[in-house]
């Protein structure tokens, strides 16, 4: 049950190093790609990672970027041993925040030959579960060429689910001009030929950052590695036994209602930075109904203005369904700051 990550544009590429790193750690491998421990034969790593025949772990990931300099960094940082030269992908001139340029002039160059190593990848995998791709709506690489390696990749791979991370543009924090226009061009791509698409906006994750992590001012790094962590759970219960096994399909199955809705919100509890930790206590009720505050989400917006339509809660760690069960029944109870569900769906709850 293996995925294959694509990371398209700075965003993409960015959040990928985040990402890898923590998978890295999660798995227990090293920067060089071998493991920690060599004795153990825990084989969770291979949704992710494949293992070469000198005992080599290398990324099930590729990462395209229409310039050079932020996949230079991937090239000459800590992690340069771990991925497959072939896998990092660089044009010579950037698509300059302009989606015409990703899809078309520049893109076009490109596109067969991020097609090709990908169907590598795909053709190492024994049973392919299907697509993570990471990418920002707001770029002229994350909007135009994504657009295009998706319509390629649901004509190529149509029955693998294809699950993506997208960096929305936050409303008081933007890069570009332009960002508006790239997104309303990508989403027409996202709503065709995606099956499930999580937002994540700057702006809410910048504020998650000061009010729950206190860091005065946040980077990068701190909103990517915040990023990583969503990634790893909503991937966890594909790579570590659990009691409830999902794999990507469910997703969708679960919570998509109709095909081209298929955007659902984000939230992670809890968050809270390393000096807080020792005083709170966290019991499996009080993660669940912070899961339904809109401080938690990863996009602003108010679902209290709204209705759920579906909900799909992710435990990790020490969970036992009883507790669940519980603390579910108990948020849904609860009046004031319960969530309310539409009416054809009143238990929308997916655990």
């Amino acid at each position: 049950r293996e995925c294959i990550s694509v990371h398209v544009g700075q965003a993409g590429v960015q959040i990928g190093n985040a990402c890898w790193e923590l998978f890295c750690m999660e798995h227990g491998i090293q920067p060089n790609g071998t493991l920690f421990d060599q004795s153990s034969d825990d084989n969770s790593f291979a949704t992710f990672f494949r293992e070469t025949s000198s005992r080599k772990y290398i990324p099930r990931a590729i990462m395209v970027d229409l310039e050079q300099t932020v996949i230079d960094e991937v090239r000459t940082g800590t992690y340069r041993q771990l991925f497959h030269p072939e896998q990092l992908i660089t044009g010579t001139e950037d698509a300059a925040n302009n989606y015409a340029r990703g899809h078309y002039s520049v893109g076009k160059d490109k596109i067969d030959m991020a097609l090709d190593r990908i169907r590598k990848l795909a053709d190492a995998c024994s049973g392919l579960q299907g697509f993570l791709i990471f990418h920002s709506f707001g770029g002229g690489t994350g909007s135009g060429f994504t657009s295009l390696l998706m319509e390629n990749l649901s004509t190529e791979y149509r029955k693998k689910s294809k699950l993506e991370f997208a960096i929305y543009p936050a409303s008081q924090i933007s890069t570009a001009v332009v960002e508006p226009y790239n997104s309303i061009l990508t989403t027409h791509t996202t709503m065709e030929h995606s099956d499930c698409t999580f937002m994540v906006d700057n702006e809410a994750i910048y504020d998650i950052c000061h009010q729950n992590l206190d860091i005065e001012r946040p980077t990068y790094t701190n909103l990517n590695r915040l990023i990583s962590q969503i990634v790893s759970s909503i991937t966890a219960s594909l790579r570590f036994d659990g009691a409830l096994n999902v794999d990507l399909t469910e997703f969708q199955t679960n919570l998509v209602p109709y095909p081209r809705i298929h955007f659902p919100l984000v939230t992670y509890a809890p968050i809270i930075s390393s000096d807080r930790a020792h005083h709170e206590q966290l019991s499996v009720a009080e993660i669940t109904s912070s899961c339904f505050e809109p401080n938690n989400q990863m996009v602003k917006c108010d679902p209290r203005h709204g209705k759920y339509m579906a909900c799909c809660m992710l435990y990790r760690g020490d969970v036992v369904p009883k507790d669940v069960n519980v603390a579910i029944a108990m948020s849904t109870i609860k009046t004031n700051s319960s969530p309310q569900f539409v009416d054809w769906c009143p238990t929308g709850f997916k655990v």
